[in-house]
């Protein structure tokens, strides 16, 4: 038969068309160059023609390969899908790349052990060419797992520990050193930090660059928050029942940075003239807090199409940089 029972070509239909075997049809859809440069061009302009559609799954079994790429997020659903921009921000990344490179992005969520198991199972099964891991906590033996199975991995963000997959991320401490900088030259003598989580290197490095970007004998004022603005409220409060002359804070994400902001408005404290805040990411939002939030820019966006790029290039077999760090800068608004 000529056709499919929907009346779609097949590969026998475009060797007729063409004048070539089903053999060097097949070789040429799946990507072959040993095909003769003019019976390849006769076999494009003949599924140009008949509007000939590649059978994905019978292309699979030839080229051992799904054309997906999975980006895991071992985090609940309810802190993918919040108001934090970050994660929109990584996804558009990776996904506008692996679009330019006609591959499907196919997102999967890890919060839980169970979780955790199932997507191994899910991998394990050759549904994806690799994997691409961001918001890693503690001592994740994700990526070690799957690159053991021989699947390969990038990660966003260096890993806590020893790093053994290829890994993107950002210059956390120098940027928050500046930010330190920044707020030591406007006068702030008393500044307290509000950390993102410990079992993540962002939190630690972030708390790194505050430590220090601390004068000579200042005293520290930490708070742990969850990089989320309820976190950031509670926090500022609970510093300022500690010290009520801080004049200064470095929060380690833009959501607790505006947490903070809404405490010190709703406890009249005023910003920058009584305490300035400065925040890290320099979301959307960050333009739009009262007042506008001076922050750390980190490129949220660059990370996603360098996690993507990597990837791409591991699953075609090429060698990649063990790790690429990108800079950050300190982008001054109202706030500080």
């Amino acid at each position: 038969m000529n056709e499919t029972p929907a009346g779609r070509p097949t590969l026998e239909t475009v060797a007729r068309a063409a004048g070539a075997s089903r053999a060097t049809v097949s070789r040429v859809v799946n990507g072959s160059t040993t095909v003769r440069p003019d019976i390849a061009e006769s076999i494009r302009r003949a599924i140009a023609d008949l509007g000939y559609v590649p059978n994905p799954a019978a292309r699979s079994l030839v080229t051992q390969r799904t054309d997906s790429i999975a980006l895991i997020l071992p985090e609940s659903a309810t802190r993918v899908f919040s108001d934090d921009a970050f994660f929109p921000g990584v996804i558009r990344g990776v996904g506008e790349a692996l679009e330019k490179a006609d591959k499907q992005l196919v997102l999967l969520l890890a919060s839980t052990r169970s979780s955790h198991d199932r997507i191994l199972r899910y991998v394990h099964g050759r549904t994806v060419d690799g994997v691409v891991l961001a918001s890693m906590h503690g001592a994740d033996t994700l990526p070690e797992e799957l690159r053991a199975a021989g699947v390969p991995v990038v990660t966003s963000g260096r890993p806590l520990g020893e790093a053994t997959v290829p890994y993107i991320d950002v210059e956390h401490a120098s940027g928050v050193k500046a930010a330190m900088r920044h707020l030591i030259g406007l006068g702030c003598s008393r500044i307290a930090t509000i950390a993102g989580p410990q079992d993540m290197v962002a939190g630690r490095e972030r708390l790194a660059g505050y430590l220090a970007g601390l004068e000579a004998g200042a005293v520290p004022l930490v708070e742990e928050g969850d990089f989320m603005r309820q976190s950031g409220m509670d926090a500022m409060e609970r510093l300022l029942e500690r010290d009520p002359d801080i004049d200064g804070v470095f929060a380690a994400s833009d959501l607790m940075a505006d947490g903070a902001l809404r405490t010190l408005r709703r406890l009249g404290r005023r910003v920058p003239d009584d305490v300035a805040v400065i925040g890290f990411d320099d979301v959307d939002a960050a333009r739009f807090t009262d007042p506008p939030l001076t922050t750390v820019h980190q490129p949220i966006h660059e990370i996603g199409t360098r996690l993507a790029e990597q990837i791409l290039r591991l699953v075609a077999g090429e060698e990649v940089e063990a790790s690429v760090v990108l800079p950050t800068r300190l982008v001054i608004r109202e706030s500080a």
